[in-house]
Order: C-alpha cells, then sequence, then structure tokens
C-alpha cells in the first residue's frame, strides 16, 4: 500500500505532505508515515527545519474513529508526536481547513503554527464522550493558558485563525493561496534559535495563581455540562497541568481518556455521530441518480412556522417568494423575519450588512401566480387535509414543470396530499421542527409516488440549510411524533392513576431530556385547538383552558409561574386532575419512578420497533437521530433504539408486559433471539 505521507525537499527545509483523503484522518499510516519524516529529517544534516502540512480540503482533521475499539497498532500519536517535540529542528504545522481533535494535537507537538486565515482549530473529543488523548490537555494550557485552555476542551467547539492568533494558539496568519511558501519561509526564519516546545510552556500559570477559574467555569457551564463524564474529565485534565509536573500530567489524561472510552457514554455519542453519517445515505437509489437544482423557493404561510423555514433557505443564500392570504399577515411575517435577523445581529453572529442581504433576497406576494417559476414550494398552512388539498391543488395549476411541491404537514398523509396534483412523483413531505430556523432536525417524508430524483434534491438541501435530515415512510406522525404519541398517552394515564405530574416530568429531567411532557405543554400552550367554550369540558386539558390554565404564556398550566417563569406544582391543578380521576373511576396510588420511567420509556422503543418492521425507517439509528435533534433526547444515552439495546431488549420486552403494554411481535421477536436493533 502506497504511503499517505510523502516528503519533499526545499533546499534547507523538508516539507512532509500528508494525502489521506477526505480529511486527512490520522490513521496508522499516517502516524508511522509522520514519524518517519522526522526521523528522516533528524538523520540529514542538510535539513534545517521541517514544515508539516496537508494536500487536500483540510489539515488533520482529527484521529481515525474507525480505529476506535480495535487493537491498536504503533506507533500511536502520543509516540509520534512526543517525537516531533523532540527535535531541536524546527518544525512548523501549516495549517488549512481545520485542524481538529488529533490534528489540533499535531500542531501543538510542533513548535511553531502558521495557517491560512480560514482556518480553524480545535478540540473537539467532549462531542464524542472523551478527551484529547495526546497530550492536548497539556500541551494546550501551556501554550494558551488555563483560561484560554478551558473552552475550547471542555466545549470542543473550533475558534477561528483570528482568535487562535490572538490567544497564541498560531504564531503567524499567512496568505490564503500562498501556505506552504509561506511556512518555508516562517521555518527559516527560526533556524538557529532554539525551539519553542508546547510541553515546556508556562502560560497555564495563569490557573496557578488563579485556580477558582476551574470552579468559576463549571458554575457558568452548570447547565450544559450537567449528568455529562466527558466536559468533567476534560476539566479535571486541564487542572492537572497546574498540579502536577507534565509527565505525570499526561499520565493522568490518558488515564481519563482511557476511562471514557469504556464508557456508555462515549459508545452512545460515538453511535450518534455514525448514525447521523448514516441517515445521509439513501440505500435503495440509484448512485447514478442526479438532484434537481433548486435556485428559488416558494413558501406558503407567512406565520412562524412558515418565516422560519424561510429564514433557513434566505441565510443559505437561496431567494425565497412568501406567500399569504392578507397583506397583514405578510407585513406581520416579514416583520418577525426582520427581528429575528436583527437579534442575530445584536448578539455579534451576523454582521448588519448581512441582515439586509438576507431580507434582500425574501419577496412576499398574495398571487399564487408568482410562485410558477420557484423549483420548491413547501406548505406551512394549517394541519387540515382539505386545506392542504386545496392548496396542493392551485399550486399545481401554477407551478412548472418539474417543479418540487412539499407539506410541512407534522401527522397528515402525504400521498392523499400528494393526489390533489397531476404531479405525484414530484410531491413529498418536509417536516421542520419548531423554531424552523434554529431546530436541526427535519423528517423528510417519502411518498409512494416520490421519485428518487426529488428525494435525493431534498436530502442534498437538507445539508445547504444546515439540518439533519431524515427520511421517513408514510404514517401517522411519521417517525418523531407518532413514537410521542404512546409516551404523551402513558403520561396522562399516569397522572390519572396517582402519579404527581412533577414527578413524571422530573423522570424524564433526571434521565437527560431538558423538559417533561406536562412542561411541554405549558411552554406550547394548553389552549392550542381548545373549542374556546369554557361550558364544554370532557377532557383534562379542556378543564385546564376552562380555569383559564393556558401554560407559560399566562403564567398558569399545569404549574404556577413566576416572573422569571420558574415553575411550582399547583393545588388547583391537583384538585381538577383528582375529579378527573375520580369520574374515570381510577383509584389513585403511590406510583415509584422506576414505573413511570418504563411506562414512559418503553412504549416508545415498542413504537420505534413496529416502524422499522413496517419500513417506515430505513435503520434503527435514523429513529436515534430524530430523537436526538427534535425531541431533546440526552445525546449521551445515544437515542432511544440505542439505548434500549445497551438495557436489553428481554428488559424492555418485560417492563412492557409487567405493566400490561403492547409488545410487538419484531421486539418479542429481536429479544428472543438476543438480537438488537442496531
Amino acid at each position: 500500500m502506497t504511503s499517505p505521507i510523502r516528503t519533499v525537499r526545499h533546499d534547507d527545509v523538508l516539507v512532509i505532505i500528508s494525502y489521506n483523503p477526505p480529511v486527512n484522518a490520522l490513521g496508522q499510516k499516517v502516524r508511522e508515515g509522520l514519524k518517519q519524516g522526522i526521523e528522516e529529517a533528524l538523520s540529514d544534516d542538510s535539513v534545517k527545519a521541517v514544515v508539516i502540512r496537508c494536500d487536500g480540503r483540510t489539515f488533520f482533521a482529527g484521529a481515525d474513529i474507525t480505529e476506535f475499539g480495535k487493537p491498536p497498532v504503533g506507533p500511536n500519536l502520543p509516540e509520534t508526536l512526543n517525537a516531533m517535540e523532540a527535535s531541536d529542528k524546527p518544525v512548523i504545522a501549516a495549517i488549512h481547513g481545520t485542524a481538529l481533535g488529533g490534528g489540533c494535537e499535531v500542531a501543538l507537538a510542533c513548535h511553531y503554527r502558521v495557517a491560512v486565515p480560514s482556518a480553524k482549530l480545535g478540540l473537539p473529543e467532549v462531542k464524542l464522550g472523551l478527551i484529547p488523548g495526546a497530550a492536548g490537555t497539556q500541551r494546550l494550557p501551556r501554550v494558551v493558558g488555563v483560561e484560554n485552555a478551558l473552552p475550547m476542551v471542555v466545549q470542543g467547539n473550533p475558534i477561528p485563525a483570528g482568535k487562535a492568533l490572538d490567544i497564541g494558539l498560531l504564531d503567524k496568519i499567512v496568505n490564503e493561496d500562498s501556505l506552504e511558501a509561506d511556512a518555508i519561509a516562517f521555518a527559516r526564519s527560526r533556524i538557529g534559535s532554539p525551539v519553542q516546545r508546547s510541553s515546556e510552556g508556562t502560560a497555564h500559570e495563569d490557573g496557578i495563581k488563579n485556580p477558582s477559574l476551574f470552579d468559576e467555569f463549571r458554575a457558568k457551564h452548570a447547565r450544559k455540562i450537567r449528568g455529562v463524564h466527558a466536559p468533567e474529565a476534560a476539566i479535571q485534565a486541564v487542572k492537572a497541568a497546574t498540579e502536577m509536573d507534565y509527565a505525570a500530567a499526561v499520565r493522568n489524561e490518558r488515564e481519563l481518556f482511557s476511562e471514557l472510552m469504556v464508557g456508555t457514554q462515549s459508545a452512545a455519542m460515538r453511535h450518534y455521530f455514525f448514525a447521523e453519517r448514516a441517515a445521509n445515505k439513501i440505500d435503495d437509489i440509484d448512485p447514478s441518480t442526479r438532484p434537481i437544482e433548486i435556485a428559488k423557493v416558494g413558501i406558503i404561510g407567512a406565520g412562524t412556522m412558515g418565516g422560519g423555514i424561510a429564514m433557513n433557505f434566505l441565510s443559505a443564500g437561496i431567494p425565497v417568494t412568501m406567500l399569504e392570504m392578507k397583506q397583514d399577515a405578510l407585513d406581520r411575517g416579514t416583520g418577525v423575519i426582520r427581528k429575528n435577523y436583527e437579534r442575530t445581529a445584536a448578539r455579534g453572529r451576523m454582521k448588519p450588512e448581512e441582515v439586509e442581504e438576507a431580507m434582500g433576497r425574501l419577496s412576499t406576494t398574495l398571487d399564487y401566480s408568482d410562485l410558477s417559476e420557484c423549483d420548491l414550494v413547501i406548505e406551512a398552512v394549517y394541519e387540515s387535509m382539505d386545506v392542504k388539498k386545496d392548496v396542493f391543488g392551485k399550486l399545481d395549476d401554477v407551478m412548472k414543470p418539474g417543479a418540487i411541491l412539499a407539506s410541512n404537514t407534522s401527522y397528515l398523509d402525504v400521498d392523499q396530499i400528494a393526489q390533489a396534483t397531476k404531479r405525484p412523483g414530484y410531491v413529498l413531505g418536509l417536516h421542520f421542527f419548531s423554531p424552523a430556523n434554529i431546530m436541526k432536525l427535519l423528517e423528510i417524508v417519502r411518498g409512494a409516488e416520490t421519485r428518487d430524483d426529488v428525494l435525493l434534491t431534498a436530502m442534498k438541501l437538507s445539508k445547504t440549510i444546515g439540518k439533519v435530515a431524515v427520511v421517513s415512510g408514510v404514517c401517522h406522525g411519521f417517525i418523531g411524533n407518532r413514537m410521542l404519541s404512546p409516551r404523551q398517552e402513558q403520561a396522562n394515564a399516569l397522572i390519572l392513576e396517582g402519579a404527581n405530574y412533577w414527578d413524571v416530568d422530573d423522570v424524564l429531567l433526571e434521565f437527560g431530556f431538558p423538559m417533561g411532557p406536562f412542561q411541554m405543554a405549558d411552554l406550547a400552550g394548553i389552549d392550542i385547538g381548545w373549542h374556546r367554550d369554557p361550558t364544554k369540558v370532557t377532557t383534562l386539558r379542556e378543564a385546564l383552558c376552562a380555569a383559564e390554565r393556558f401554560g407559560q404564556k399566562n403564567g398558569r398550566g399545569f404549574y404556577d409561574y413566576d416572573e422569571a417563569r420558574n415553575r411550582s406544582p399547583s393545588e388547583e391543578v391537583q384538585a381538577i386532575i383528582k375529579d378527573f380521576a375520580a369520574k374515570a373511576g381510577h383509584t389513585q396510588r403511590e406510583i415509584s419512578a422506576d414505573e413511570i420511567r418504563e411506562r414512559l420509556l418503553y412504549p416508545m422503543v415498542n413504537e420505534g420497533a413496529l416502524i422499522l418492521d413496517e419500513g417506515m425507517a430505513q435503520r434503527a439509528s435514523d429513529i436515534d437521530v430524530v430523537w436526538i435533534n427534535g425531541y431533546g433526547w440526552p445525546l449521551t444515552t445515544g437515542g432511544p433504539m440505542f439505548w434500549a439495546d445497551k438495557i436489553g431488549l428481554n428488559t424492555v420486552v418485560a417492563g412492557l408486559e409487567k405493566h400490561h403494554l403492547p409488545v410487538s411481535d419484531y421486539l418479542r421477536a429481536k429479544a428472543e433471539e438476543g438480537g438488537s436493533f442496531n
């Protein structure tokens, strides 16, 4: 096998070049080649300096995670990097693209670092439930200080080259189109001077002088890192830089890394990493299929959802025409879009001119014929089959041949909607999640007649607008809402049987969800879809609305809310629930947290099994992607189907039977054969 590493002499500078597409991952052959390249430079007296760079689109963008869990083959990354740093000849990292994870650790092991302006550097291992394992937690604080190192190691977000220069991670920013030449020139400027080893840096002394930095960082980010193992291990690793000598702190890092690697959270997060990538693949589409070009998009509806959907395309540089029935609705919708952009600009995430550019791509209309030249139109109107069929019929009459028609329905039958047109092959569902300009998930609903190129176009477009897309078949509620229904049924049943509704919420909070079902109801608004007649009370929800308990919007829902929206249980709601329970003939009893958790989550797994059995999802991991991105399932457990695999499908089946809940044939068969979903 040809080595992915080659060396080229430029007089007294040896350039070590990696080409291991697509991202120059640091696999065994790359590590071996890097080590051999350094050895070549050290063994030749005519070589005075070394530059390390990569061909292709990026510098080393991380470890080769396909090696995780496999027997190690040397040289390992720490060994390779130690050989680099030990060199008495200056070694310079020449960075373009992204230097992430192991790639950033390579750069740190070099004596100097130069980068093009567009480059980014980071240590994102925490997003896989890990910490850097090749001395990144030790070299980084010694170069940039504890205060700058903590966010990079604990939060894992990459930083741009400009910031990297400001904090001392880079030594110079060079020209975008002359990286190699500028890096060689920089290398020559360091010949004859003592090398600058990161492991010998002193910037970490800020954490020695001010040890409270660590607790202050924990407190500031407590909500985001609560219950997640890797961020705490990252803090401990960086703190070790202020308490131990370098060698001992590196050993400590390795111990922490190894503990995380064999832990359940990292396994779950690595599962998700691959699951998200697998979701991009549509198994039965011919590889030669070409997507349709989407140059202009139409949106039907200027409400919260329509406006949010529009923002995705405007931000991606795609012109949008938005249609409404009345001008005042259009004006309101346009105003909300502008306010959202201006709020983003006020936070420094957009420039004022970018706001105007985005708004300049938006046009509005009251006339369907103005949508005729759009390549894609997305309907975001009231969730009624009759209304949607009417909209699609009108669109079909005015749209050009080959234009795609999409519904944002969250429950309805996309095949029925398609039959309102003469182009059912060009119809599909694009189920955005609210707020649509923020939520990452996009359920792409493949109708019975949806063409392959239409489906492929939707998948490609989801990347353009920054969404994580999953393909679903046509069924009520698709993947996410279909699985939400049995959970909500059990939540409602539990409180009538005697569980406190705040206990139901707290069980899910403890599991890792951002909120429970009754908190979610209060946030969304209990009065959504209410008939507005306080004398007509047939359900618990109607009783709450009759008592003017609408949710957070008026400070009174399932919970009472103070001005800061802190919740507290309501005696009035408890009385309403008890009254309903008595009328329904329920004898209330104490219900344990274990029973609540099992009755909320196991039926979801069973519904997921049905979805797989019916072919509504391509793979179990797609279901995990939906629930992590759209419904707040905790990433640290990998999604409902991965979680079920880990606790054991026999456990799930036994729990469902214990609580007299349905068990699908598919789930039972998997459990009996000792199988798993993933």
